[in-house]
C-alpha cells in the first residue's frame, strides 16, 4: 500500500509513518515543520520506501502515482501551539481537511482524519462516548483547535456521505512517549524535565482535574485497526484510566526519583475538568483496548527526555 501522512514529522505523525513502514507500506510524509521536527523522521531518510515532503496542507496538495490511504494528522496539536497560531491551527483543519480529502477524492483513497477529544471541551456527560455532542465555548482561546477540529469532522462526514469516500474519524484522547517535545505546553512535556532538573512541577488550578493518559503504541496499533476497518463514523482512542493531575505529578516525581516539590498556578480558560474516553466503541467494532500500564510507557518516556535534556 501507498500511504500519505500530513503531519508526520509530528510527534504522533511520526509514530504513524515507523508503523505504517513497518506493515509494509510506502510512506509519504507531508510536513511544513510548523510544530514537527526532522529529528523526528531521520531515522528514516534513505529507506526507499519512504518519502519527506516540506509542504504547507493549508495549501493545494498534488502527488503523483496512486494513492491507497491518506492520514491527515497535521495540526498544532497543544495549548501553547494553538494559543500561539491561532490562525494556522484553523486554516489546518478547515483548508488543510479540505486539501487532504480533495486528494484522497481524487485518488479513490481511504481517508483518516485524527480528531481529538477536545470536541467534546469541558464535558458535562462523563466519561465521554461517541454520541456526545460537547460542550465548546467556540470564542474562547481554545475554541480555535476545538472547532477546526469539529469542523474538519464535518467536513469528513459530508465528503463520505455525497461522494462515497472511504472515511475514518479518530478522537485521540492524552497521548504520551517518546518524541513528544519538550515545552510544548502539555503536563508531560513540562512535568518530566521539571522533574529531572530539581525545578518544582507547574500544576494548574488545585489539581483536581482529571485527564486519561494512552502511551503512543497504544493508540497507534488503534488508528491502524481503525484505517483498515469499515467503519466510518468517529471512534474513541484513548485509555480510560482516568487521573488526577496532583496524582500524576506525583506518579512523575516517584519514577523519576526526584525530590521536586509542587507549585499551583490558576487554571487557564475553558480548561477542560475531566477527560475520559468511553472506548466500548474501540473494543466492540475494532477489537482493541490500550495494554500499556502507565509506568511502563512513563519509564519509557522519561528515558527520552533523559536523552533529550543530555545532548
Amino acid at each position: 500500500m501507498r500511504t500519505l501522512v500530513t503531519g508526520g514529522a509530528g510527534f504522533l505523525g511520526s509514530h504513524i509513518c515507523d508503523y505504517l513502514l513497518a506493515k509494509g507500506h510506502q510512506v509519504i510524509c507531508i510536513d511544513n515543520l510548523l510544530t514537527g521536527t526532522t529529528v523526528n523522521i531521520e531515522h528514516l531518510i534513505g529507506n526507499p520506501d519512504f518519502k519527506y515532503i516540506n509542504h504547507n496542507v493549508s495549501e493545494y496538495i498534488y502527488v503523483g502515482n496512486e494513492i491507497d490511504n491518506v492520514l491527515h494528522f497535521a495540526s498544532p496539536a497543544s495549548p501553547m501551539d494553538y494559543l500561539k497560531l491561532p490562525i494556522q491551527t484553523l486554516k489546518v483543519g478547515s483548508l488543510g481537511t479540505l486539501h487532504a480529502i480533495g486528494l484522497a477524492k481524487s485518488k479513490k483513497a481511504r481517508f483518516l482524519l485524527a480528531s481529538t477529544s477536545e470536541v467534546y471541551g469541558d464535558p458535562e456527560v462523563h466519561p465521554q462516548s461517541e454520541v456526545y455532542w460537547g460542550n465548546v465555548n467556540p470564542v474562547g482561546p481554545r475554541g480555535v483547535y476545538d472547532e477546526a477540529k469539529r469542523f474538519a469532522e464535518a467536513m469528513v462526514m459530508a465528503y463520505h456521505r455525497s461522494h462515497g469516500v472511504d472515511t475514518k474519524i479518530v478522537r485521540i484522547f492524552n497521548t504520551y512517549g517518546p518524541r513528544m517535545r519538550i515545552g510544548d505546553g502539555r503536563a508531560l512535556p513540562a512535568f518530566v524535565p521539571q522533574a529531572i532538573r530539581g525545578e518544582d512541577l507547574t500544576v494548574f488550578g488545585d489539581g483536581t482535574q482529571t485527564r486519561s493518559f494512552c502511551y503512543v503504541s497504544d493508540l497507534v496499533e488503534g488508528i491502524y485497526r481503525l484505517l483498515m476497518s469499515d467503519v466510518n463514523e468517529p471512534v474513541n482512542i484513548g485509555n480510560p484510566d482516568e487521573m488526577k493531575m496532583i496524582d500524576f505529578a506525583k506518579e512523575i516525581l516517584k519514577l523519576t526519583g526526584s525530590k521536586s516539590g509542587i507549585t499551583f498556578k490558576p487554571l487557564p480558560v475553558d480548561d477542560p475538568k475531566c477527560r475520559q474516553p468511553d472506548i466500548s466503541k474501540a473494543k466492540k467494532l475494532l477489537g482493541w483496548e490500550p495494554k500499556v500500564k502507565l509506568a511502563e510507557g512513563l519509564e519509557k518516556t522519561i528515558e527520552h527526555f533523559k536523552r533529550v535534556l543530555m545532548k
